[in-house]
């Protein structure tokens, strides 16, 4: 039904409702407005039915939007959102809205969005709650009060902006309730799964469709081979895969293409499902190529029968060459009898059945070399992780494919564009198999610098002791970045700004890191660490004769990151390279104490800073300092720690075709130094993210055991700071 008609009173225009519409391009007609300030927003459809009251137009609209999952992914989902637009209400409230702020700031600490991964008209409930406040909301804001909640409505008001800054200038400002929001032009946005920097120009990636998908009738599968951990290249499929099941409200199915049993084990099975939850990939089951062996072998043999594929002895250095120069193999028109008693020797795994292949008999002469016979079967007599030694042959990944997708479901198979010359080869199988065409819908390969994403050289690094496992933080495994200190907030954005593009693209790290950064910043709690190499002993001559506690925030803006003690004494440690860039008679700020002024440096034979006095000055200004030190007290309580910093695995910034990685190894690409830490670092839990103030952004991966064991603290790049390979 169409809708004819959209009335309000026009001193309560209901700003959800319009907001909602055009952010899920849901058109609306021009509004009827009336005198009547009682009168409920109502819509009249075309045949005379009508819905009345914010909320049930709230829901209508979501409902009928595009946008994936907007009033929910389930029923769950759905009434998560009803609670959200009750509450809502609370925002008009003037006594109770900052108790509201309060509570919604602290619901989204760890939250992109209210209900879920994706926007939901409880988010735009809320943001028009907050906005139609007008200057209060506004002064509120610029109070770095609520940092979570700020960060989540300025990421809804740039990525959305010209929808929203329509309604808001249209109704807001008449109601005099204050100006539409100014956000910044340099926060990142996520637009209907796609990420980019809001406010520039032409930066929102084009939204794209697959070819002939339905709403409610799209099947994806995310297929991984278990013979590696996921990382960041899979991570980007897995995440596309899930982005068009939402938006066509379809499947995905998680299948394991588990072929090749010589790589292949359980512990990377179990690794990738927890990989897929860790990013958030919701799917309808998990299935193997395994399950359909039996069958497989079926058709194969159906294929060999009817003259569409043949069993080839030929050696396998001598195959490929015949397959390049578009050369027949001698076996080629074998009989279908010959062809059948090599196939039951492969079967069988006998000396013979090893020295063969079964290849599909398509054409030798196509100048798309995926096209001149390949090979659908090897023999292959090893044990496979699921399935014992039940079979002596296993189908490659290009013959099994085509034929799994098909009888699975599958309406569109995502490809990387790497794969584009085989995708003939994809459609010709699934055509002499005689099952249903999957369209292939391909999208770029995600390619990071100075990275390799080859399982095969990763898993060089592992088995040769070059890294410390598949989760090691120099790897770009999911596991690995996520122990270096990446939030998955952070790469989930990364890779949806990618979008489904088909361009190819080489992309920095510092772009992932610089997100993380923004992420983890206005929440991460400060500590403070002094390395232990030369540090200087600073006395305060009038410091405290005995020492004294004082408890203080862990981060000055966000409360949530809890408090820690610092004691004050009259001697203190401080940084080697701070105490050599002090001069004599020179004003200093201790942070978290105040000035003091350094009366005398003391130095050895070499020059070397070995030990400064001074006086405490707190009743002098920072602002006339230039130096700002952190610092420890000389106290037994200090933690041992381990500052533990990573470079690239390889000093070249991209392979050319055919290069060796062992060429280009970085020699050195982990760095120990030792530290002294703050003693609230005694209680980091494995996996806390903090910040050691001027020294950078770490994670815990060796939390407190005992005073001889340093807590091991990782460095997490902040998108600014060079490496070595750089």
């Amino acid at each position: 039904m169409e809708i004819k008609q959209l009335s309000f009173a026009a001193d309560s225009p209901p700003l959800s409702v319009l907001a909602s519409a055009k952010v899920a391009a849901v058109v609306l007609p021009t509004p009827t407005i009336v005198t009547d300030s009682s009168s409920p927003p109502t819509i009249i459809f075309s045949d005379g039915t009508k819905l009345q009251g914010t909320y049930v137009l709230l829901r209508y609209i979501g409902r009928v939007a595009s946008l994936p999952n907007f009033y929910g992914e389930d029923a769950f989902q759905s009434s998560q959102i009803d609670e959200w637009l009750d509450y809502s209400s609370i925002l008009s409230s003037g006594s109770e809205f900052e108790n509201a702020c309060t509570y919604i700031d602290s619901y989204l600490e760890k939250r992109t969005f209210l209900v879920g991964y994706c926007l939901s008209i409880a988010d735009i409930a809320i943001w028009s709650g907050l906005a139609a406040t007008g200057l209060r909301w506004e002064s509120l804001r610029k109070s770095k009060k609520y940092l979570n909640l700020v960060r989540w409505f300025n990421s809804i008001s740039i990525e959305y902006s010209d929808g929203l800054n329509e309604v808001t200038t249209t109704y807001i400002g008449k109601r005099g309730l204050g100006k539409p929001v100014t956000v910044k032009s340099k926060e990142l946005q996520v637009v209907n799964g796609d990420i980019s920097e809001k406010g520039k120009v032409g930066s929102k990636t084009p939204e794209v469709d697959l070819p002939d998908a339905e709403i409610g009738k799209v099947c994806l599968r995310f297929a991984p081979e278990p013979s590696g951990f996921l990382h960041i290249g899979h991570a980007k499929a897995a995440l596309l895969n899930q982005y068009f099941a939402q938006r066509y409200r379809g499947e995905l199915i998680v299948r394991f293409d588990d072929t090749n049993p010589a790589k292949e084990s359980s512990e990377f099975v179990e690794n990738l499902l927890k990989d897929i939850e860790t990013l958030g990939i919701k799917f309808k089951k998990v299935t193997h190529t395994s399950d359909y062996f039996d069958m497989l072998m079926e058709k194969a043999e159906e294929l060999i029968k009817q003259g569409k594929a043949y069993v080839d002895d030929t050696p396998r250095e001598q195959m490929q060459k015949e397959r390049m120069d578009g050369i027949e193999s001698k076996c080629r028109n074998n009989s279908v009898e010959e062809s059948l008693k090599l196939w039951n020797e492969m079967i069988k795994g006998s000396e013979r059945g090893l020295q063969c292949c079964l290849r599909g008999k398509l054409d030798m002469q196509d100048p798309n070399k995926s096209l001149r016979d390949p090979v659908y079967y090897r023999c292959n007599p090893v044990p496979h992780h699921r399935i014992g030694s039940k079979y002596n042959i296993y189908p490659t990944y290009d013959f099994a494919c085509p034929y799994v997708d098909a009888i699975e479901g599958i309406s569109h198979a995502l490809r990387s564009s790497e794969y584009h010359d085989r995708n003939a080869q994809y459609h010709r199988i699934q055509e002499d198999l005689g099952v249903r065409k999957v369209h292939i819908y391909e999208f770029s390969r995600l390619n990071m610098v100075y990275t390799l994403l080859s399982k095969r050289n990763l898993r060089w690094f592992v088995e040769n002791g070059k890294v410390d496992g598949w989760d090691d933080p120099r790897f770009p495994t999911v596991q690995g970045i996520v122990r270096r200190g990446l939030k998955v907030e952070a790469l989930v954005q990364f890779i949806l700004e990618q979008g489904a593009s088909k361009n190819l693209n080489l992309m920095e790290w510092d772009k992932l890191w610089t997100i993380n950064k923004k992420i983890i910043d206005p929440v991460c709690p400060r500590h403070t660490a002094v390395i232990e190499e030369r540090r200087v002993l600073l006395t305060l001559t009038n410091g405290p004769e005995n020492p004294f506690v004082r408890v203080i925030p862990r981060h000055k803006k966000h409360e949530g990151a809890g408090e820690k003690t610092t004691t004050y004494t009259k001697r203190i440690w401080i940084d080697y390279d701070d105490a050599n860039s002090i001069s004599e008679n020179e004003e200093v700020t201790l942070m978290d104490w105040g000035n003091a002024i350094v009366k005398e440096i003391v130095k050895d034979e070499s020059g070397n800073v070995t030990q400064l006095i001074g006086v405490l000055h707190l009743e002098g200004s920072v602002k006339t300092t230039k130096l700002k030190l952190t610092w420890l007290p000389e106290t037994t309580e200090l933690v041992n720690i381990l500052l533990m910093e990573f470079d690239y695995l390889i000093t070249k910034k991209k392979l050319e075709e055919g290069e060796n990685f062992l060429d280009v190894l970085n020699p050195c690409t982990k760095k120990e130094t030792a530290a002294l830490g703050d003693s609230n670092i005694r209680n980091l839990k494995r996996g806390e993210i903090l910040q050691l103030e001027r020294k950078g952004y770490f994670r815990c991966d060796v939390p407190f055991i005992r005073p001889s064991k340093p807590v091991v603290l990782f460095a997490i790049p902040d998108g600014r700071q060079a490496t070595s390979s750089k």
